[in-house]
């Protein structure tokens, strides 16, 4: 049902002139797709870790929040400010949930590392063997972290792919911000970041391309790939690990 159709709206008087839990179900059912849709997405980071319905679970605290929050005479459309509730939610929930030890978050720097330092040396992608050997680790266990270390990545790597590309700039620092060589070192950023998604293989260049660019979840993305939903999230994380690696020098240069 469209989103301006005379039911939402009448809806959305009826709930903010009553406040009638009756109405406010209502409102949940009408936008439960809302909460469908952004747990498809962030599924992307879990892979088997986390069930997609804990996911949804998560969601509807998110979406009840929204609607309870809500001023239609705003003028603010309401997907919009639901969608970002929704997702606030369930990244909040997952930390509440601490189920990303200090000892993953190191993995997931050592396998970034690993990327840059291979690839640089080879001039070439990384192969999972070469990452493995590089690592001191079997296949099996570089697969078995590729899958933990996605969920440590949840929040870095969406934040950085979708707020122009800023890759570990802190935008809340005033004091980057305003030296006049800010925008220079950013639109730097923003080149290497291009130039790396370009060199990506093949299959975890399409993996970015349908997921932050079409927006896709992540059984959309696995449907049109032909293959299985872990392996999608597997090659997520590939390609997360290669471009923050060869990032990282820039990274460090924007710290300083």
């Amino acid at each position: 049902m469209p989103n301006d159709s005379n039911n939402y709206k009448d809806l959305w008087k009826q709930y903010q002139k009553t406040r009638d839990p009756a109405v406010r179900e209502s409102l949940i059912l009408a936008y439960t797709h809302l909460i469908k849709y952004i747990a498809g997405r962030l599924n992307i980071y879990f892979g088997s870790n986390v069930e997609y319905e804990d996911l949804v679970s998560l969601g509807v605290f998110g979406l009840i929040d929204a609607i309870d929050k809500f001023d239609i005479n705003k003028g603010v459309k309401f997907e919009t400010y639901a969608s970002l509730r929704i997702r606030g939610a369930i990244i909040d929930g997952i930390r509440e949930m601490d189920w990303v030890p200090r000892s993953l978050r190191q993995k997931s720097k050592e396998l970034e590392k690993a990327y840059w330092e291979v690839e640089n040396e080879l001039g070439r992608s990384a192969t999972d063997k070469d990452i493995a050997e590089k690592m001191n680790i079997s296949l099996d266990e570089f697969y078995k972290l590729l899958n933990d270390v996605n969920v440590s990545s949840l929040v870095s790597l969406e934040d950085f792919l979708e707020q122009n590309y800023e890759i570990g700039v802190d935008v809340s620092a005033s004091n980057k911000k305003d030296r006049p060589e800010y925008e220079a070192e950013l639109s730097e950023l923003s080149e290497i970041l291009a130039d790396a998604i370009e060199k990506l293989p093949e299959k975890e260049r399409m993996v970015l391309t349908l997921y932050y660019y079409e927006e896709l979840t992540l059984k959309e993305i696995s449907a049109i790939m032909k293959v299985s939903e872990s392996r999608i999230s597997q090659l997520h994380t590939k390609a997360i690990m290669r471009l923050r690696g060869k990032l990282a020098r820039q990274r460090s240069l924007l710290d300083d």
